[in-house]
């Protein structure tokens, strides 16, 4: 028996219609014209790039956060560093006095 050899491009829309549109597997594969079995491992091949997609999109949240933190805490290390330096020169000046 001979199978027939679906592009990927093919077989990631086919998943695209269970997994973001909702249709039922059994209807895809019969419309589609494959069996539900090719239409299921299809599904475990590209069907996960909906929660790719959400992860990167949660890891860019949390890059942007990471972010925005560093660069409030590198803003305040430079004020204590500039305090520092400060309150050093007016500590020398009272001790020459």
């Amino acid at each position: 028996m001979s199978y027939k050899r679906y592009p990927e491009e093919f077989k990631i829309e086919a998943v695209k219609q269970v997994t973001d549109r909702g249709y039922k597997i059994s209807e895809v594969a019969e419309r589609l014209g494959v069996t539900t079995k090719s239409l299921n491992d299809w599904i475990k091949k590209y069907g996960d790039t909906g929660s790719q997609h959400q992860t990167i999109s949660q890891q860019q949240e949390e890059l942007r956060r990471l972010k925005a933190e560093l660069r409030r805490v590198t803003e305040e290390r430079d004020i204590l560093k500039e305090a520092a330096a400060y309150f050093a020169s007016e500590s020398r000046k009272d001790t020459r006095s």
